[in-house]
């Protein structure tokens, strides 16, 4: 395992050039996300390992399609409110102003009684509810979570939050369908190389139908790895491990604060090291961290995040 400060090419490479060629020539896979640092790095250091493009962080892109598509229709919602909310005080006050010269002009009172209906435009200003009870605003705010999982995994809350959703939202529907659709493709763990390709050729077609220019970012993305995507297909490796320690570290980093003495912080492992940092140097933790950890079992593997 190996904590290396920097994400450049020249910096991760320079530290993995410690290891000694005849093992860097044992790694057979390296599965990594879409930087292309990473990529060249990673075919300089391991030029007889094939690079495989991470699950995890495939389908994180289209997440961050449909999560876009959310968003833009959020902004439009909120200043639709605004618009509501400053049409509802202008009535108010001209309806307070015509009631006022009403009473002027008309002195005479009922009983005590104060003159005339009702006033219609009294009190805030409350937005439109969905049946559900939320708001336009508030029903984009909460499917924030549930668009990010496939419709078998809601709970019925979340069912209804969604109904109610895709029936105002075509766009947000139509995109969540090629997220789901994009996942299927992955989710069968005996699917060879050339199936996935199939259906990953299929998912294609989908997209070039649709009207969503996210969407097809997502996949001029992934054409331009398909290779490294497919081959996840040969051995079905991510690099899982190395994403949790990472969010451990960002955890643990969060509630200490910072870290000002990373050698003391990561000596209890046996198989570790902080690139160019002396024992007692005290230097904060970057938040451009590349996290690698590597395994001997029939050969070496590696993960790069």
């Amino acid at each position: 395992m190996a904590i290396v400060r920097g994400t450049k090419s020249e910096t991760v490479s320079s530290v993995l050039s410690g290891i000694p060629a005849a093992e860097r020539e044992k790694v057979e896979e390296v599965t990594m996300d879409f930087s292309d640092s990473m990529r060249c790095m990673a075919e300089a250091s391991f030029p007889k390992a094939s690079i495989v493009i991470d699950v995890f962080h495939l389908m994180k892109l289209a997440v961050e399609a449909v999560e876009e598509l959310r968003l833009k229709d959020k902004r439009q919602a909120v200043a639709e409110v605004k618009r509501q909310e400053r049409d509802y005080l202008a009535k108010r006050a001209a309806s307070r102003k015509r009631r006022k010269a009403y009473g002027k002009s008309h002195k005479a009172n009922h009983g005590g009684r104060k003159r005339g209906r009702k006033p219609k435009y009294e009190g805030r200003f409350r937005p439109p509810t969905h049946t559900n009870g939320d708001t336009e605003v508030e029903l984009l705010t909460r499917s924030k979570y549930l668009l990010s999982m496939s419709g078998d995994k809601w709970t019925e809350r979340q069912k209804a939050r969604a109904d109610i959703l895709f029936e105002n939202h075509h766009k947000i529907k139509e995109s969540h369908s090629l997220l789901c659709s994009l996942r299927s493709v992955f989710c069968r763990k005996t699917a060879s190389r050339d199936d996935g390709r199939e259906k990953l050729h299929k998912w294609y077609t989908a997209v070039t139908e649709c009207s969503l220019r996210e969407m097809k970012t997502v996949r001029d993305t992934i054409k331009q790895r398909e290779d490294h995507v497919l081959n996840y297909f040969v051995n079905h490796s991510t690099n899982a491990s190395a994403e949790s320690l990472n969010s451990k570290l960002k955890s643990f980093r969060a509630q200490l604060r910072g870290i000002s003495d990373l050698p003391f912080s990561f000596s209890d492992s046996r198989r570790s090291w902080v690139d160019g940092m002396p024992p007692h140097e005290t230097t904060p933790m970057s938040h451009k961290t590349s996290f690698l950890s590597h395994k001997s079992e029939n050969g070496l593997y590696l993960a790069i995040n």
